[in-house]
């Protein structure tokens, strides 16, 4: 079923593509994020990082030709990262309200027809959810619950502490984001940084306790997230956040010796870890039945 557009209001979804996505799994995020939604999109924006191969090149065509429904598609010659890729993106939405979807996840059929019409009704500036973890061995929808917490205190309480948003799910108010800078680079941290200035411009925000992403975790996942150069991001958003008075020292030194930790550690240290600290955070929701998942 297609909802139509009295249930909402004009919305874009962002999805940044670059050469390293697997074409399948960049088609089977399009359509999710398009045609299989209920409450479908006003327009797609395909925010290119850098040369593609023939076969992403190819499914970029199809774009271009609104096989999934309106698309602007917009292209850089040279591989930037990812901020610079969705700042350009943000920039170019013609609508206020924009979501984010990456090539290699699964929306939810629901997911904005739950997003979208409480974005409108509780004026929200920020909206995310929660998602399930899938793999080539594991089925999208039985995989490992990532949760975060709901309201606006519990989110503020946990931004010190954690990223409060799972990026691939979030909802935005562009003039919002756009406000306090948008997205600026920081490697692997550009949306947290987001997220911590938004909330010091006084945006309004909220999680739902619905699953509305099934999130990609491959093998080499959790090894890319390790290393001396996001360590440094680490480090450098902390510094920020002390002096934003976010956090205090004592909070600031105990985040960087556990991402110092996090950073350093073996892949699969580094996954027992996320699951120890992170997704058992404070003022997380603890609802992992079938209600969770909608």
């Amino acid at each position: 079923m297609t909802l139509t557009r009295s249930h909402g209001a004009p919305f874009s979804v962002l999805m940044p593509l670059w050469g390293g996505d697997d074409p399948t799994w960049a088609e089977r995020a399009i359509t999710s994020a398009t045609l299989s939604q209920q409450l479908r999109p006003d327009v797609l924006i395909l925010s290119i990082d850098g040369p593609l191969p023939s076969s992403l090149e190819a499914l970029v065509g199809r774009v271009e030709a609104k096989e999934f429904g309106p698309a602007r598609v917009l292209r850089h010659e040279t591989h930037r990262g990812i901020a610079p890729t969705l700042q350009d993106g943000l920039g170019a939405a013609p609508t206020e309200i924009v979501a984010r979807a990456d090539a290699d996840d699964i929306c939810r059929p629901d997911r904005f027809a739950l997003q979208i019409p409480r974005m409108v009704r509780d004026e929200l500036d920020l909206l995310g959810g929660a998602m399930r973890e899938f793999s080539d061995r594991v089925r999208p929808g039985s995989g490992p619950l990532r949760a975060r917490p709901l309201s606006q205190h519990q989110i503020e309480a946990y931004l010190p502490h954690h990223s409060p948003f799972h990026h691939p799910t979030v909802v935005l108010r562009r003039s919002t984001a756009l406000a306090v800078g948008g997205y600026r680079d920081l490697p692997l941290l550009e949306d947290y940084w987001l997220w911590e200035r938004m909330m010091l411009g006084g945006a309004r925000m909220a999680n739902l306790p619905q699953v509305l992403v099934d999130y990609r975790v491959d093998d080499a996942l959790f090894a890319r997230r390790g290393g001396l150069r996001l360590l440094a991001s680490d480090l450098r958003l902390q510094r920020m956040m002390l002096k934003d008075g976010v956090t205090g020292p004592a909070l600031c030194l105990r985040n960087v010796v556990l991402r110092a930790g996090y950073r350093l550690a073996p892949g699969w240290a580094r996954r027992l870890g996320y699951r120890r600290f992170v997704e058992a955070g404070p003022d997380l929701p603890t609802r992992t039945g079938p209600g969770a998942d909608g």
